[in-house]
């Protein structure tokens, strides 16, 4: 199927060849027929599946064909208001409704707090059909008198698990109490747990739900993996593995602020460029440091999970779990920045013997079991580092060669075994064999990296 046959104006396909998009992925496929009809619609679809363009060309094709009676000197009305957890993801999805809607004549802006809000009032002052806005600003630029919804017609709530898990659900119902009750509502996820779903169900008129993969899938054109190593020589493997030569951009997880400018001055002193952002960074900082990234300037970006959502960059080869997530769903989040629009990436996690439990929650949830890649830094402590009383019990046999981490599918029986035996060491049972050496998945040639379909 083609972009032309979901009833799309030219003015919209020729946007969307411009941008060299050319097949509709699932979702859009599913969605942009539901909203072109009015309909609300529930939508959940893993990261990078295409949902901003899902609903993004729709509403630039209703607004332009539902002509405005504005008195004289009246303002421009805000007709479709999109609600976003992060100032990352607002201003991506501002930037694609700009591309998409350059053939035609509807105004776009967006609103987010860490910077003035002055240029954001003086743009609003001028009349914008579409306003794109995190929660915090948006109720602030409300109850100022800033901005009116009352002759909204389209109201989108985009990545709503990510809204709640960051304590926004206050806001969304502030902004939902000033919305027209007549409207067409959009509500968008990537996960669906019950609470989010009861959220939805509050504010959606006899939805048409589109589920295009089961909640908390993982995209099949990523590899993942995982390196068993100790704590304290995560910041030695860090750059071994970014110097692999098919590691040609990275995005690597930490769990803290902190933790992510550590890791920066580590890969410093290693003479890798990294720049960090996280919410302590000026909005001005992390949109220079994703600058920087998106142009190659610096290949490695280190962040938190709540800076990184809505981070969309194309052709990322690697995410990096320095620390695992301690939700195992985030996981699902993050290694969703590569293998988008059909491209193929890698997703490598670093997890030390405190780990554990949060690596089995994540397999269980994603219904894998991640295969073990060797290092020249195998695991050799089995014991927590939580416990300041606990003596480091170290497996007894020599490290072995450095290997390469690439590859799909799992490890030969020697690395099967070697997870089976750490695992079971972190559950007191035993610890590894002595002299217990693994083996790595096979070597992927450098420059290996196809897109598979062009899509949107």
């Amino acid at each position: 199927m083609n972009f032309s046959d979901l009833n799309l104006i030219t003015p919209l396909l020729s946007a969307v060849e411009d941008s060299g998009y050319t097949e509709p992925t699932p979702i859009q496929v599913s969605t942009i027929p539901l909203v072109l009809s009015g309909r609300d619609v529930l939508g959940c679809a893993q990261t990078g599946t295409g949902k901003t363009a899902a609903f993004a060309l729709p509403i630039l094709q209703r607004l332009h064909q539902e002509p405005l009676n504005l008195q004289k000197d009246e303002k421009l009305p805000i007709r479709a208001l999109i609600l976003t957890p992060t100032r990352e993801l607002a201003l991506q999805i501002y930037e694609s409704f700009e591309t998409y809607g350059a053939n035609i004549a509807i105004t776009t802006a967006a609103v987010f707090g860490g910077v003035s809000q002055n240029p954001q009032v003086q743009k609003l002052k001028k009349g914008v059909d579409i306003l794109v806005a995190t929660p915090g600003r948006l109720n602030d630029l409300i109850g100022q008198g800033h901005i009116s919804l009352k002759k909204l017609s389209i109201f989108v709530l985009d990545e709503a698990d990510r809204m709640l898990d960051m304590g926004f659900i206050h806001d969304v119902r502030r902004v939902i109490s000033h919305l027209p009750r007549k409207r067409q509502t959009l509500f968008f996820s990537a996960t669906m747990p019950d609470e989010v779903e009861k959220l939805a169900m509050t504010i959606l008129h006899e939805p048409e739900t589109v589920k295009v993969d089961p909640p908390a899938s993982t995209v099949e054109s990523i590899r993942q993996l995982v390196y068993l190593v100790d704590k304290v020589n995560k910041k030695k493997l860090l750059p071994w593995v970014l110097n692999q030569p098919e590691v040609t951009s990275a995005l690597v997880f930490t769990r803290t602020k902190h933790g992510a400018d550590r890791v920066v001055r580590e890969l410093s002193r290693e003479g890798v460029k990294a720049l960090a952002i996280h919410g302590d960074k000026s909005q001005g900082a992390r949109q220079e440091a994703l600058t920087r990234f998106k142009s190659g300037d610096i290949k490695v970006l280190i962040a938190t999970d709540i800076a990184a959502r809505g981070i969309d960059i194309a052709e990322l080869s690697h995410v990096i779990n320095y620390e695992l997530p301690d939700e195992s769903e985030n996981y699902v989040h993050r290694i969703g920045r590569t293998g988008r629009a059909g491209l193929e990436g890698d997703a490598i996690s670093f997890c030390c013997y405190d780990e554990f439990d949060a690596l089995r929650a994540i397999e269980k949830l994603i219904g894998l079991d991640l295969p073990v890649v060797e290092s020249p830094w195998p695991m050799e402590v089995f014991t927590s580092t939580k416990d300041p009383d606990a003596r480091e019990h170290r497996a007894d046999r020599p490290r072995s060669s450095s290997r390469g981490h690439s590859g799909r599918g799992r490890g030969s029986g020697s690395g099967d075994n070697r997870r089976r035996n750490a695992d079971a060491s972190a559950k007191g049972k035993n610890k590894p064999a002595k002299g217990e050496n693994a083996s790595a998945p096979t070597q992927k040639k450098p420059g290996s990296r196809n897109a598979s379909s062009n899509q949107a």
